[in-house]
């Protein structure tokens, strides 16, 4: 069990370093940081809302869960 202010910040860390990343390669493939930071932050966005809802599909999922007493 974990703090949900940890859980936030593991989440926001872990998609700022996606981020960064995706800027990076994108940057690569077209040679425009305009282009790349607009990619970018569309896949960001994206990747939020689609976590989100994996997430919630999961949670209603109870295969693979550890029933305690």
């Amino acid at each position: 069990m974990e703090l949900k202010r940890r859980r936030w910040l593991k989440a926001v860390t872990w998609q700022a370093l996606g981020l960064i990343t995706s800027i990076m390669v994108s940057f690569a493939f077209t040679g425009s940081l305009s282009q790349s930071l607009g990619l970018s932050l569309a896949l960001a966005g994206t990747g939020l809302v689609m976590y989100a809802l994996h997430e919630r599909l999961w949670q209603r999922i109870n295969w693979g869960r550890i029933r305690t007493p």
